[in-house]
């Protein structure tokens, strides 16, 4: 079903209907991806300023997203631009981040050797747009350090997770996007659909979450990085402020 044509269906979530009302029982995380990628399609994450790609998304620019095309990174420029936008997505979203990396890219600092040369306070002018900025300076800082010192390698989850101010879904999103890891990402926006749907409890961890969604997924590069795409596309048009009932994925 076109999305469109589907959010047309899309009622608003009242006290009549709570959210806590729909679930699917047992349905497989893989009958929620392939629902999700039969409505929205793929998504084409994660967008590189480099690349004159189509949007398929609800928000962002219309730029550097490659729908269907698996091959990114193709250079280690855009490796460590994916980077550093998982750094800098942290509390914020994406079109503040786009607007941070256009900044770096005006400054020259788009790279591990630019962020290591330039000024501390010209950093964080040029990332101002995507908030925290001086926390984030500061990230950047030490994770450009670190990227430098990897030479080329794929670095392990537990090296990032040493890495200040890289936590599980930062680590988890460097190795799927920009190193083509197999590391599934969790983010709010799955947490909130798979709460929703009655799927997991109000506390289950980062750990267990992901462990849910790699058990009944296939184990693919690809696949992995559209089901997290599918599921952060789907929670801006349901899973927003104001919630909708999620006639998608509910009977």
């Amino acid at each position: 079903m076109h999305k469109l044509l589907y959010l047309n269906k899309v009622r608003k979530v009242t006290a009549h209907n709570p959210p806590g009302r729909y679930t699917i029982g047992n349905m497989h995380i893989n009958e929620i991806y392939q629902r999700l990628l039969r409505a929205y399609g793929p998504q084409g994450w994660w967008p590189v300023r480099g690349y004159e790609g189509r949007n398929p998304t609800k928000t962002g620019n219309l730029r550097g997203y490659h729908p269907g095309d698996y091959s990114f990174p193709r250079n280690d420029a855009e490796r460590f631009e994916i980077c550093t936008g998982a750094i800098l997505t942290q509390n914020t979203a994406w079109p503040n981040v786009e607007r941070a990396i256009d900044g770096l890219a005006k400054c020259r600092a788009l790279s591990p050797e630019g962020i290591l040369r330039i000024r501390p306070a010209k950093l964080a002018a040029a990332i101002r747009p995507s908030g925290y900025f001086n926390v984030k300076t500061k990230k950047l800082k030490i994770f450009a350090e670190f990227y430098t010192g990897l030479n080329g390698t794929t670095p392990a989850r537990a090296q990032l997770l040493e890495v200040w101010g890289v936590g599980p879904e930062t680590a988890d999103s460097i190795l799927l996007y920009a190193f083509d890891q197999l590391e599934f990402v969790v983010d709010a926006y799955t947490r909130r659909i798979l709460l929703h749907l009655g799927l997991i409890s109000a506390n289950a961890g980062y750990d267990d979450i992901q462990k849910f969604c790699t058990d009944g997924l296939r184990q693919s590069v690809a696949v992995y990085q559209e089901c997290h795409a599918l599921f952060v596309e789907h929670a801006k048009w349901c899973y927003t402020r104001h919630p909708r009932e999620d006639t998608l994925l509910t009977p």
